[in-house]
């Protein structure tokens, strides 16, 4: 065991670090226009089918080889890799899972930079009276301007990677036990004006009456991928906060919190969207543009409506700030694990973050027409490989090594549940969980 390693100070620490690591843009983004592109209920049923069968398994797997080695992410798979007489090569999948971290939050700066100006542009009142086109052409005019994003960009990557120099219980727990609490209150506040919409009948119906006859293959294949996405699986972050884990918490009963948390964010969020979309008469399957161009709309034409635009996209500021306080803490584990102190770590991810995040923001103006692979421009590439294949293979090879690398013993251990609740945890990974990844996988390949 690494005795210097930080440790979360409660068990209720641990479970507000992993849901904020999985509550993030994929519940209040993502989900809702995913939802409406794939027929509403039927979606969510299936999703959250395999949030139980898929994503829940897997998260079980990372953060108990993480509580096993005690170690950070690569230096953790290397130990229990030697334990079990394996290959010592399996330390490569924290490093690639690093690697997918960085991807992903080099992007997810980016993307969170947009709520800052969003946040910023409601609470002066910038949308009243403004039409479709006219919110519209004033987000493609922001994405155009490289010097605007590149401040948003700075300034979220600054305030995520101050927290997390802080370190574990100064930092990260400090800033979760505040921000958690606050966003759950704003999505309770969220919803309960929603109820006072004309929409919010018929997006009860939309969201919790399902139309089985929607359910096609490729909305199968979008609910797997979603409940894999949304609870942060597959990029070793969990592993990180699994080895900060208090030794006598119950591993599957806080990961079932953490999966009721997550869900519970989307579910709240999709009420309170698709209420302000109804209540207008637009159309719920308006896609990625949903947040940032149909909402800004919505809102705008309901009573006190500037008040609680605000309050959304304050929600979605929180919410992607806590996630990437949690995305970046692996890799400054993966270095300290290295040999560096956390401080000289913390300036390495964030300079090489930011500096890749330049690639996402001068896509949309100055590398517009820069395509170099699969004719997706540099933003695409990143947005779409980590998330639809670096985190399907790094679960993929998760899940493996939990199941059949790591000794029984020492997996129960980890685990902490007995042989009953053990056998049906290891069967349903083996031979569900991880066909499931493959087909996900695969599906991200095709």
């Amino acid at each position: 065991m690494n005795a210097t390693l930080e440790r979360w100070s409660t068990r209720r620490a641990f479970i507000l670090a992993v849901t904020g690591a999985a509550v993030g843009l994929g519940n209040i983004w993502r989900f809702p226009y995913i939802t409406g592109e794939n027929g509403g209920a039927a979606f969510l049923v299936l999703y959250i089918a395999f949030v139980l069968l898929l994503g829940l398994p897997v998260m079980m797997a990372e953060i108990l080889i993480g509580r096993a080695g005690r170690r950070a992410p690569m230096q953790a798979l290397g130990y229990l890799a030697g334990q079990a007489g394996a290959s010592r090569h399996w330390r490569l999948l924290g490093l690639f899972g690093a690697f997918t971290v960085f991807c992903i939050l080099s992007f997810y700066s980016v993307v969170s930079g947009w709520s800052i100006e969003f946040f910023v542009t409601a609470v002066n009142g910038g949308f009243v009276g403004l039409s479709a086109a006219e919110v519209g052409a004033g987000f493609e005019a922001f994405l155009a301007d490289p010097l605007r994003m590149t401040f948003n960009h700075t300034l979220f990557l600054f305030m995520t990677m101050t927290v997390v120099a802080a370190g574990v219980a100064k930092g990260l727990e400090r800033l979760n036990n505040l921000l958690m609490p606050l966003l759950y209150l704003l999505l309770v506040m969220l919803a309960l004006y929603a109820a006072t919409t004309d929409g919010f009948g018929p997006a009860l119906a939309w969201l919790f009456m399902p139309d089985f006859s929607a359910i096609t293959p490729l909305v199968v294949l979008h609910a797997m991928g979603h409940a894999f996405f949304t609870l942060a699986v597959g990029a070793c972050a969990l592993m990180a906060y699994g080895a900060y884990m208090p030794e006598h918490q119950s591993l599957p009963r806080a990961a079932a919190a953490v999966a009721v948390l997550d869900v519970s964010v989307a579910l709240l969020a999709g009420i309170a969207i698709f209420s302000v979309v109804f209540s207008q008469g637009m159309d719920p399957g308006e896609g990625p543009g949903l947040m940032f161009v149909t909402l800004p709309i919505a809102f705008a034409e309901l009573p006190w409506g500037a008040l609680w635009l605000s309050v959304f996209f304050l929600l979605l500021l929180l919410a992607t700030w806590t996630s990437s306080i949690n995305l970046a803490e692996p890799m400054v584990a993966t270095l300290q694990g290295l040999g560096f102190g956390r401080g000289k770590a913390t300036a390495v991810v964030g300079i090489a973050v930011w500096l890749v995040g330049l690639l996402s923001v001068l896509s949309f103006s100055a590398l517009a027409e820069w395509r170099p692979l699969f004719g997706m421009n540099a933003f695409d590439l990143v947005t779409t490989i980590p998330t639809e294949i670096f985190l399907p293979v790094g679960g993929l090879l998760i899940a493996i090594f939990a199941a059949w690398v790591m000794p029984k013993a020492e997996v129960q251990v980890a685990l902490g549940v007995a042989e009953p609740g053990f056998v049906l945890w290891r069967t349903v990974l083996r031979w569900v969980s991880i066909p499931l990844t493959v087909v996900v996988l695969a599906a991200g390949l095709l």
